[in-house]
């Protein structure tokens, strides 16, 4: 009813989803990227990560330190013979290797933490964010892929901040403090183990976009997993009884094996970096020991000179490769960023007035002249009526005819292209959306339960409901009844969309819910269609009395649940084609008088 074709649905997707794949725009260039992050999330846990990067700084520095001692450990202990200095020599060593595991438990520690805090801090703002978005973007984008958003991209960015700050804290003074040291033994030597150093730039910028052209490939993978997984676990029972099991291994066996490419080949990237740079330290640690051996055969350098520049470079050599590998680390995060900033950067349609009327107490609905489509399909053709205030005004009409795209326009879940309408003469479209939808109770054939108690179930959150009146709302929606043959009662989990209740309870569980949140409208979608005769016999009765003193619009398609409508509303193909109450319209003869008898003939 009122929902779009598979062709447009399809249309409208293809202009409301979230990007996928990374393009050129510089909004999402690595640079502002991490100055969004910085700014966004890094920038709160300033002190923190400045206790750990001074940590890191004197692990860093320790490194230097260690390569500086092995001269005279050479020089005066192993050549010299000065058997004083070994203790002192080894006991100033085995002091840098405990500062340096001390540092180390701090640091990391300190950096798990801001980690851990920044990403459920970002996955916080991104559900916030999705909350807001509208209607289109939840048909436009699938829940398996949002939640891969939500849960994958954050946590694959989760390292970023210790990969990058441990690289800034840690390594980088590392190889300041240990070419420091090789710089003050020669200056040439240093020159010569460097030599093919700028030989790397454009190698490491083509693998760079290549790992993240593939992570962001492998993320949108990841998304359509989570999306197979989840329509697999909520459609088992059809997949069982249409024997689909292999069909939907099948399905997710392509998925994965996508996934398993694009992961193998993004580490071939991420790989391609530091193996590089191992090239080139051979190269200079081969060009080195050419020239080094030479010096000292002629006796112009000594042994313990050679060890101690030859440990700094070895030692550097790690830090080497940690740097390169990050390169690889931040474009896989990178990726992620990007995906998930391009969700943030995705804004609602639909939202409250800079400066929101006023809601009337009067709850008179009525519709002027209301169009809609979607994209190039009308669904609403200038659509005119009023529900009256305490008055039960129904929908009706063949599917298709608009009438639960009506309900959607009254809770702007979806905006009309053209005409309006107000509620108590207010136009909703000046009313902040909080306070429309205060207005509004809907009860669906489908009501939507939580994975929570049947107590969460009715309240949602509120925490001002008397106990009194929560008592009374499960009084007259039926719900007490079957409560009491719960061991836990109120307290019994609904499962997961409310599987542990029967269609009929989950129905009662919804009626008590609009009934004690005590909105003036009431809006019911087809809310018995589903159950048996006993059930909907109960739920009827839970209706009537939820009808009572309140505004209420129905959409039925047995027409024999609103014959004692008020006024009837009989929509086809969008328009308005008569109105009055049953006994008026079949005296007319048109076309409600054809859907009965239809329906009584074949009933």
């Amino acid at each position: 009813m009122g929902a779009a074709p598979r062709g447009v649905a399809a249309l409208k997707r293809s202009r409301t989803a979230v990007t996928e794949t990374p393009d050129h725009d510089d909004r999402y260039s690595s640079r502002r990227l991490f100055v969004r992050l910085w700014r966004g999330y890094l920038r709160r846990h300033i002190p923190t990560m400045s206790v750990a990067v001074a940590l890191m700084v004197v692990e860093g520095s320790t490194l230097g330190l260690l390569s500086y001692i092995i001269q005279p450990l050479f020089d005066r202990v192993f050549v010299g013979g000065e058997r004083a200095m070994m203790g002192w020599i080894g006991a100033m060593i085995l002091g840098l290797f405990f500062l340096r595991a001390t540092t180390l438990v701090i640091s990391k520690t300190l950096l798990t933490r801001v980690a851990q805090l920044t990403t459920t801090a970002m996955q916080t703002d991104l559900l916030r964010h999705m909350l807001t978005l509208d209607k289109d973007f939840y048909q436009a984008n699938s829940p398996g892929a949002l939640m891969e958003r939500v849960q994958g991209d954050t946590k694959a960015i989760q390292d970023v901040w210790q990969t990058v700050i441990t690289g800034v804290g840690r390594d980088i003074v590392s190889l300041v403090a240990l070419f420091s040291v090789a710089v003050m033994i020669d200056p040439f030597w240093t020159a010569a183990a460097l030599i093919g150093a700028p030989a790397l730039f454009l190698p490491v910028l083509i693998v760079q976009r290549y790992v993240r052209r593939k992570t962001a490939h492998m993320r949108a993978q990841a998304g359509l997993r989570s999306t197979r997984l989840d329509e697999v676990f909520h459609g088992i029972m059809p997949i069982k009884l249409n024997r689909m099991e292999e069909y939907q291994v099948g399905r997710f066996e392509r998925i994965v094996d996508r996934i398993v490419r694009a992961q193998v080949r993004m580490a071939l990237g991420k790989a391609s970096i530091p193996a590089m740079i191992d090239i080139i330290t051979g190269i200079g640690f081969f060009a080195v020991l050419m020239i080094g051996g030479r010096d000292i055969i002629a006796g112009d350098r000594t042994v313990g000179e050679f060890m101690s520049f030859f440990t700094a470079m070895a030692l550097a050599f790690q830090p080497l490769r940690r740097l390169g590998a990050m390169a690889g680390t931040w474009q896989v995060a990178a990726a992620s960023l990007e995906r998930i900033y391009r969700l943030f950067d995705t804004l609602p349609t639909i939202t409250s007035p800079a400066r929101p009327a006023a809601p009337s107490e009067d709850t008179e609905i009525r519709l002027e002249d209301v169009q809609f489509a979607y994209g190039d399909l009308p669904v609403l053709r200038g659509v005119s009526f009023t529900a009256k205030p305490g008055e039960t005004t129904a929908l009706v009409g063949a599917s298709g005819a608009g009438k639960t795209t009506v309900f959607h326009l009254l809770t702007r879940l979806v905006e009309p292209q053209g005409g309006r309408i107000t509620l108590g003469g207010v136009d909703i479209a000046t009313l902040s959306l909080p306070d429309l939808r205060a207005r509004f109770s809907v009860v669906t054939q489908d009501a939507t339960l939580f994975d929570e108690t049947i107590r969460e179930n009715v309240l949602l959150g509120a925490r001002d409901i008397d106990e009194a009146d929560l008592a009374a709302a499960l009084d007259a929606a039926h719900v007490s009844p079957f409560l009491s043959a719960m061991p836990e009662g109120l307290r019994t989990p609904a499962g997961p969309r409310g599987s542990s209740l029967s269609g009929g309870q989950r129905q009662r569980v919804a009626i008590a819910r609009a009934l004690v949140h005590r909105a003036p409208i009431l809006l019911l979608d087809e809310a018995t269609s589903a159950l048996d005769a006993e059930s909907e016999k109960l739920v009827q009765e839970a209706l009537e009395r939820l009808s009572q003193d309140r505004t209420t619009l129905v959409i039925a398609h047995r027409l024999a649940t609103v014959r004692d409508a008020d006024r009837i509303v009989v929509l086809d193909q969008g328009r308005v084609v008569e109105e009055g109450t049953h006994s008026q319209l079949v005296a007319r003869g048109g076309h409600y008088a054809r859907l009965c008898k239809l329906q009584f003939e074949t009933g």
